[in-house]
């Protein structure tokens, strides 16, 4: 009879241990690689530029850009800090909270005040009251916020997709 090995490790590692549970979570290279990922990167650049061109404008004298400003700071401070908790891998730390759902309200809610950022945005580019700079200006942050907004509708949509479940559709939420 074949003697039983006597090297066999039966030693098993919890989720918390591979996955560098330590005070310093280890950031998640995957995630920037992703759709997603990336998706939010471009956000947080572009929602910088709309933020910094706007605020560099008379934009107190037309009582609109203050929307804007407010969408675009609001939307940009907070994905800042959803990405740094999702690089971070910080929210499987909150498992009470449905991660999926929230991250898709935040993009729906997101998609929304920048189509309403864009449209006074757009709506409020006039060259009569200021000069060709302040227009500039002002055309570029319209362009750049319907970049942004778009970049929201993309990540609305992947956020869906991993709310819902890979392979999820209507008849299957039927049956």
């Amino acid at each position: 009879m074949a003697e039983f090995p006597a090297k066999v490790s039966t030693q098993t590692s919890t989720p918390e241990a591979s996955s560098g549970g330590g005070f310093f979570p280890k950031p998640d290279i995957t995630f920037l690689r992703s759709i997603p990922g990336i998706l939010m990167i471009v956000e947080i650049v572009l929602g910088l530029l709309v933020w910094a061109l706007i605020a560099d404008t008379h934009h107190y004298r037309v009582a609109a850009y203050g929307w804007v400003m407010f969408v675009a700071i609001f939307c940009w401070i907070l994905t800042i800090i959803l990405f740094i908790l999702i690089l971070l891998q910080l929210q499987r730390r909150i498992p009470v909270v449905p991660w999926p759902l929230t991250v898709f309200i935040y993009h729906v809610a997101a998609t929304l005040l920048y189509i309403t950022g864009f449209i006074t945005c757009a709506a409020s580019v006039n060259s009569v009251y200021f000069g060709q700079n302040e227009y500039n200006k002002r055309a570029a942050a319209s362009f750049f916020a319907c970049l942004v907004m778009i970049a929201y509708g993309g990540s609305t949509f992947f956020s869906f997709i991993e709310w819902r479940g890979p392979g999820s559709n209507a008849a299957s939420a039927q049956a």
